[in-house]
């Protein structure tokens, strides 16, 4: 029981560290990160994502996650979603929470980034309600590689959420759950210097991207035509 008692206070600790106001010019760190996580995943013919996926997104999400095994195998990271407007064009890369809690206690950790490819336009307004549930309020599966592009298929591009991680045994089509994400409107009043909270920043021209987001922005448009 002192032993659990231990655990739950650390948990606390690294909850409140989490919820730390945090600083503009870390944010921008996170952006830049989210940006090479993407062009690694392209630059990689293990990991690259067909371009017959990307130009079928309506939504593109990175994340950035570090798997703490000591308390209860608690995953917890940033992201940034992106949408594709009526234009064709890209919204803003608007800044996310990601994570997940296994109930197991382990030992250990290490950082799982992942690339979610959204191929219909409601998912992402899931986000409207605060957290969305991969493989559970939108289907997911593992999405087909650029090596593996023989196994796309209209029914895989009809899925909701194509998922694409780093490692193996990860099967095209095969059902996943991989956690949630969720709105993270304090960063983005920080980092965009708004009050308009990620619905706005998503769906509307009102912000316009400063010069530090505008690299990412560029590649998502490029790799999506």
């Amino acid at each position: 029981m002192k032993r659990l008692g231990i655990l739950f206070a650390c948990f606390a600790i690294l909850a409140s560290a989490v919820c730390a106001e945090t600083s503009r010019k870390t944010l921008v760190t996170r952006f830049e990160s989210c940006e090479a996580i993407i062009r690694e995943f392209q630059a990689n013919a293990e990991t690259q994502i067909p371009a017959e996926v990307l130009k079928q997104a309506k939504g593109i999400i990175i994340t950035n996650q570090v798997k703490g095994g000591f308390i209860f195998g608690m995953r917890y990271g940033y992201g940034v979603v992106l949408v594709r407007q009526a234009d064709g064009s890209w919204s803003i890369p608007v800044l996310i929470r990601a994570g997940e809690t296994s109930l197991g206690l382990q030992i250990g950790g290490n950082t799982i980034e992942t690339v979610y490819i959204i191929t219909d336009a409601q998912t992402p307004k899931l986000l409207f309600a605060d957290r969305l549930n991969i493989g559970v309020d939108a289907n997911a599966v593992y999405g087909p590689r650029a090596a593996d592009v023989e196994k796309l298929n209209r029914e895989l591009l009809n899925t909701p959420v194509l998922v694409y991680a780093k490692g193996k045994g990860l099967y095209a089509g095969a059902t996943v759950k991989t956690g949630w994400i969720s709105r993270n409107d304090e960063d983005n009043f920080t980092f965009y210097q708004t009050q308009n909270a990620l619905p706005e920043l998503l769906y509307s021209n009102w912000v316009q991207p400063p010069a530090e987001v505008q690299p990412l922005i560029n590649y998502i448009d490029e790799i999506t035509k």
